[in-house]
């Protein structure tokens, strides 16, 4: 039995039930990710100053994931074209550059951006026990942050000598071999607002370590993993959130690219606007990605 208005538009709404579905599912899109970033945004606006890090993206990176979700949503309308024209060789080609963009995008996430994180050391330290740190937290002093009217910095980061050492339970100290930039304290407000833009580890001088006793640290200290702090859960959710969405669409164009596209051969103009839906599914991805890149890599 064939399945009516999956080409011609149905009379009531003037669309065809696919790319109906599309926008009614695109619609249901929107309200997901628009809760996300909104939930996102207001726990950020609430958060304490020194609880929200700057500068642990990669922005050189993410622009560079940005601009191959932008170039695929040019291939994927280049290859609606192509079927239009009914040039099954254009097709074929701007689909394939389409989901060689997607798998691009994803192995440079997982391979790189998600493990890099996976490298660095976060805790908490106690109030009580912030005095011990101070020298690496920058808050007393004439230049310190609360001479500046800022909210004392009760984090510090950096590379442990032994990550042994952090997941042994029966370990009670933790050492630092080397630590993030951002923990020593600035010398001047512009100095400070360096803090925003990405820097390399610093190395301490040959001998010197930082000591962390356990017991002055907060539970969750650990890697850069979501429960060290809300910023990177957030992240870790929405941008994996979207990476499934990435996925299923590769998962979609290999499929019209190789046995799928068999159906050119009876039904060029179904394939034709299966194609048409599968690249409004595509835009939405790009559209997210537009969303989440500054407000997780710029702001």
């Amino acid at each position: 039995m064939e399945i009516p208005y999956t080409v011609r538009p149905r009379p009531d709404t003037g669309l065809a039930n696919p790319k109906l579905g599309i926008w009614l599912f695109i619609a249901s899109e929107v309200m997901l990710f628009g809760g996300l970033f909104a939930g996102y945004i207001f726990m950020r606006l609430g958060a304490e100053p020194w609880m929200w890090p700057h500068g642990w993206l990669n922005v050189p990176v993410g622009t560079f994931n940005t601009f191959v979700l932008i170039f695929s949503s040019v291939t994927v309308i280049l290859s609606w074209e192509a079927l239009k024209m009914r040039n099954f060789k254009a097709y074929k080609w701007w689909l394939f550059l389409t989901w060689v963009c997607g798998l691009l995008f994803l192995i440079i996430k997982l391979s790189y951006e998600w493990p890099n994180k996976f490298n660095h050391f976060g805790a908490y330290i106690k109030k009580e026990a912030a005095e011990k740190y101070e020298e690496y937290l920058g808050n007393e002093g004439e230049d310190g942050r609360l001479a500046r009217g800022q909210a004392p910095r009760l984090f510090i980061s950096g590379h442990p000598k032994a990550w042994s050492d952090v997941k042994d339970p029966s370990m009670d100290k933790i050492v630092l071999a080397a630590i993030d930039d951002e923990n020593h304290t600035p010398k001047s407000a512009e100095n400070d607002r360096a803090h925003f833009i990405p820097r390399d580890m610093v190395h301490l001088h040959e001998g010197h370590e930082v000591v962390l006793d356990k017991k002055d640290l907060v539970n969750g200290f650990g890697p850069f993993y979501p429960r060290l702090n809300t910023y990177l859960a957030c992240y870790f959710m929405i941008t994996g959130l979207h990476g499934l969405h990435v996925l299923g669409g590769v998962i979609v164009f290999i499929f019209f690219w190789g046995p799928g596209s068999k159906l050119y051969k009876t039904n060029p103009e179904q394939l034709c606007n299966r194609i048409e839906v599968a690249g409004l599914f595509w835009h939405l991805v790009d559209l997210i990605w537009i969303f989440v890149f500054p407000i997780f890599y710029l702001l």
